[in-house]
């Protein structure tokens, strides 16, 4: 709680607008140089194409952003993501057991409204059965950590299982599940997950000041006259929201998420949530942007984009975990 205040007091304010500035600048060069970089044969579809995956990018990037500080105040950790509790090996899981069950051309023939809204509801449901309960009785977050883990290495052990058995031409289809793509957006899951991201994120931002009071800690929040059960409660269920929507969109990105906080923070110096969402939102597009235009430029479009954020993004992981060691 000290930690806080004292980088709340530290922080500059006359220095935050020019840091938001430079961060979205940049994030719009980038933009700008993905989409009309390249260009090629017929023009017009190029550029449609690549708007539609830059508009992707950026609703995955917001996502992911929100949701990791969001779940980050109400956990009071830093170096935790909702990916790393273990919502994306449940989506993995569900992938897998659906072309299990269904073969690679039942999978493929599936309704995407259908099944992201399935994904969504699904997701959001575990997260409440899981940590909600945990988050109610101030359980240690020890025990948070481990039971994700936990979580994470059964959903993964099953999958595992489930794709030893499948056919192998219904293996490529599942692979493909596997991987965060932003190479064949459907345009219909855009809107619906645009409009669940732009819900959740106003949402964030409404309650950014709660948030504030939230990053105190449990029993300073609960004196200053916060209904804490019901506050932690409606922003789990918003992070899985978030989540789900992100995941069920483009696929799994385990480490963005910390990745774009931990980034954002180090540039402003603050944990206030009315700088902190934003920040986190143009260093995600960034990543993301920089990242695809780095794979299509230095590797000829042969390198995944989760492959080069999750490289970063655990290196960033790991820094944090020895960081705190040291203090």
């Amino acid at each position: 709680m000290a930690e806080l205040a004292d980088t709340i007091r530290r922080t500059a304010p006359r220095q935050v607008p020019w840091r938001l500035v430079a961060i979205w600048s940049l994030a719009a060069i980038l933009a700008c140089a993905f989409l009309f970089t390249g260009l090629r044969g017929n023009i017009s579809f190029v550029l449609n194409l690549r708007l539609t995956q830059l508009v992707g990018m950026v609703q995955v990037a917001v996502a992911v952003a929100v949701s990791t500080v969001v779940f980050q105040t109400i956990t009071n950790n830093r170096i935790l993501s909702p990916s790393i509790m273990g919502l994306d090996a449940l989506y993995l899981f569900c992938q897998t057991a659906l072309v299990f069950a269904l073969g690679g051309f039942g999978y493929a023939a599936l309704d995407p409204a259908w099944k992201f809204g399935g994904e969504v509801v699904m997701m959001m449901a575990a997260s409440a059965a899981l940590f909600v309960p945990m988050l109610r009785r101030g359980s240690e977050m020890l025990m948070m950590i481990l039971t994700g883990v936990v979580l994470g290495l059964l959903f993964r052990s099953l999958s595992s299982l489930l794709s030893r058995l499948i056919d192998p031409n219904d293996f490529a289809v599942l692979q493909g599940a596997s991987f965060a793509n932003f190479q064949s957006l459907d345009p219909a899951l855009l809107a619906a997950g645009g409009a669940v991201t732009v819900l959740g994120t106003l949402g964030a931002w409404r309650a950014r000041h709660t948030l504030d009071v939230v990053a105190l800690g449990r029993e300073a929040a609960v004196g200053l006259g916060l209904d804490w059960n019901r506050t932690v409660t409606a922003h789990l269920l918003l992070v899985a929201c978030l989540v789900a929507s992100a995941t069920a969109l483009v696929g799994p990105l385990a480490f963005l998420g910390l990745l774009v906080v931990a980034v954002a923070e180090r540039i402003c110096g603050t944990r206030r949530h009315a700088v902190l969402f934003p920040a986190a939102c143009g260093v995600g597009v960034v990543m993301l942007v920089g990242a695809q235009l780095i794979g299509r430029a230095g590797f000829g479009g042969a390198v995944v984009i989760s492959v080069i954020v999750e490289f970063v993004g655990g290196l960033v992981f790991l820094a944090l975990l020895f960081a705190r060691r040291r203090q």
